[in-house]
């Protein structure tokens, strides 16, 4: 693996500086070194961890697992290419297993997510099915761990 890129994925707010000290080389060869890697395609963008439920507590993820219909001649590149045009879609995987796509979307409740899927997804021609699983929690993303909740507003309800 890459150190550069190992560096850059932990945190990609490194400076050339502070990455040309951790790597043994000038602030030049880095800044040459990470052109090199997006002009490659390596590196294609650069994002933050956010911590969504302190951005909105009304924020809502899900993951849904799509069964599709491959296309003929585009296998599963057609409905894919077609779900990341979306505003809502963060991301859209081919995966093995029981489900052929995987998509992960953000909405502000749980009404507009499951708008997305009855009047968005199921209607593409080749779906299948779906299945929708919401985050309840984040502990861990992209190598960062979230803050335990020490004060949750929240109380319990039951007898």
């Amino acid at each position: 693996m890459n150190k550069l890129v190992e560096l850059l994925r932990k945190n990609a707010r490194l400076t050339n500086d502070e990455l040309a000290v951790m790597l043994g080389k000038t602030p030049a060869e880095i800044e040459k070194e990470i052109a090199g890697l997006e002009n490659e395609g390596m590196i294609i963008g650069y994002s933050a961890v956010i911590n969504e439920e302190e951005v909105d507590r009304n924020c809502v993820t899900a993951f849904i697992e799509i069964k599709v219909s491959p296309q003929a001649e585009h296998g599963y590149d057609e409905i894919a290419t077609m779900l990341a045009q979306y505003k809502e879609v963060d991301s859209v995987y081919l995966m093995s297993g029981s489900f052929d796509l995987s998509v992960t979307i953000r909405g502000t409740n749980l009404r507009e997510v499951a708008l997305f899927v009855s009047d968005k997804l199921a209607p593409i021609d080749g779906v299948l099915s779906t299945t929708t699983h919401f985050i309840l929690r984040r502990f861990k993303e992209k190598g960062i761990e979230f803050p335990l909740i020490e004060d949750d507003e929240r109380k319990m309800v039951g007898p």
